[in-house]
C-alpha cells in the first residue's frame, strides 16, 4: 500500500508546516531516466525518442519525448505524491503559473560534467539545468517577489538523478578524452568535486530539500552486457559505480552538517535495482538481461522504427539497451520510496500503517 502524500513527506523531510490543503511542488534535475521531452525542443539533438514504439504504452500510445515505452520513474513517482508529473521546462519556460507548479529540467544525454553526451551535440548538462533553475527563480521572484518567492522554495522538493550518462556516454566510450586522460579513481573524484559545487549552487538558489537518486548497476544493462562474451554483468563497471554512489553518499552527508537548514537525503536505489535484474522472476519479469525492443547497440541502442518489439512487454526489465520498461519503473518506483525511508532523519515520525 502506498503511502499518502502528506505522510510521505513529513516523514522524509519533517515538514510539519506541510497541510492537507497545500499543495506539494517538485522540481526534477536529471537525464533519459527522468526526461518528459525537453530534449525535443533542442532541435539538433540526437538524444531523442521521438519514434514509434516509444510511448506506446503511455497514455494516447504516442511518443511524448520519454525514453521508454510508457511513464518513466517519476511520473511514478509524481503519482504516488499526489500529483501531476511536472513539464518539461522548455514546453513552459515562458509560463509563470507553470513554473510555480514545478517543471522538469531532465535532459537525455546530460550528465554531471559538460563534456558528457557530446556527441548528441545538443542536451541540458546538469550546469544548463540549474541555469535553467535560474530563470525559473528569477522569473517567480519578478511575480511574487523576494519574500514570497524564497518560502516558495525552501518549501519545494527537489529529485535529482544524474551521474550515468558520465559513465555509459563519457568514460566507458574509448573514443572519448576522459576514458583516457583519467583513471577511474580521478574520474570519480572530478564526478564529484564538480557535483558538490553544482548541489551547492542549487541550495544557494534555495533547494534546501534535495533527493540524489542513486546510480544503478550499468554493468548490467544491455548496452554493456553485450561486451561481455557470454552477455554478463560487467563486474568493473558496477564496481566503479558503488565508489560513485558511496562518494556521493558521503558528499551529502558533509554537505548536511555544512549548509544551514539543508536536508539532502541520498536513495541507494542501487542494491534494489540489482535485485531487479538478479531476481526478475521475484517482481513477475520473465527477462532482464536483454531488452524488449530488440535494438542494434552499434547505432546507440534505442528503439528505432524498424525494430522489432516482444510479444509481452510487461515480461521485460529494460525497453531498449539503457532504459527500464514502464512495468520495472513501477516497480523501481516502489523502491525509490522504499530506499528514502531506509534514508529519512532518525528524527522524523513513523509512518502510519
Amino acid at each position: 500500500m502506498s503511502i499518502p502524500r502528506i505522510i510521505f513527506v513529513a516523514y522524509i523531510f519533517s515538514l510539519s508546516e506541510i497541510t492537507l490543503g497545500s499543495q506539494l511542488v517538485t522540481y526534477i534535475f536529471g537525464d533519459s531516466l527522468t526526461d518528459v521531452g525537453n530534449n525535443n525542443f533542442l532541435q539538433y539533438s540526437l538524444a531523442k525518442s521521438n519514434y514509434p514504439w516509444y510511448g506506446i504504452d503511455y497514455s494516447g500510445g504516442q511518443a511524448t519525448g520519454r525514453f521508454t515505452n510508457g511513464r518513466t520513474i517519476g511520473d511514478i513517482i509524481s503519482s504516488k505524491l499526489g500529483i501531476p508529473s511536472p513539464p518539461a521546462y522548455l514546453s513552459v519556460s515562458q509560463n509563470v503559473d507553470a513554473l510555480l507548479k514545478g517543471v522538469n529540467y531532465a535532459s537525455g544525454g546530460a550528465g554531471i560534467l559538460n563534456d558528457t553526451g557530446l556527441y548528441f551535440i545538443q542536451r541540458l548538462t546538469f550546469d544548463d539545468q540549474i541555469n535553467s533553475f535560474k530563470k525559473t527563480k528569477e522569473a517567480i521572484t519578478t511575480e511574487l517577489g523576494e519574500a514570497a518567492a524564497y518560502k516558495h522554495f525552501n518549501e519545494a522538493m527537489y529529485f535529482i538523478g544524474i551521474g550515468s550518462n558520465d559513465y555509459v556516454n563519457n568514460f566507458l566510450q574509448p573514443f572519448l578524452a576522459d576514458g583516457q586522460q583519467y583513471t577511474p579513481d580521478e574520474f570519480v573524484e572530478l564526478l564529484i568535486s564538480t557535483l558538490d559545487q553544482q548541489l551547492k549552487r542549487l541550495y544557494q538558489l534555495g533547494a534546501q530539500k534535495m533527493v540524489f537518486h542513486g546510480v544503478g548497476p550499468l554493468g548490467c544493462i544491455p548496452s554493456q552486457r553485450v561486451k561481455s562474451k557470454k552477455g554478463q554483468c560487467l563486474k568493473q563497471v558496477n564496481e566503479w559505480i558503488q565508489q560513485f554512489n558511496s562518494k556521493v553518499q558521503k558528499l551529502i552527508k558533509t554537505l548536511n552538517q555544512g549548509l544551514p537548514n539543508a536536508k539532502l537525503i541520498f536513495a541507494d536505489t542501487y542494491p534494489l535495482v540489482l535485485d531487479l535484474i538478479d531476481n526478475p522472476s521475484t517482481y513477475g519479469f520473465k527477462v532482464s538481461n536483454t531488452s524488449c525492443c530488440n535494438v542494434d547497440t552499434s547505432i546507440g541502442g534505442l528503439c528505432l522504427p524498424n525494430s522489432k518489439l516482444c510479444k509481452n512487454r510487461n515480461e521485460y526489465v529494460f525497453w531498449d539497451a539503457f532504459h527500464p520498461s514502464d512495468a520495472a519503473n513501477v516497480i523501481l518506483a516502489e523502491k525509490f520510496f522504499s530506499s528514502l525511508f531506509s534514508s529519512a532523519p532518525s528524527a522524523a515520525p513513523s509512518p502510519s500503517p
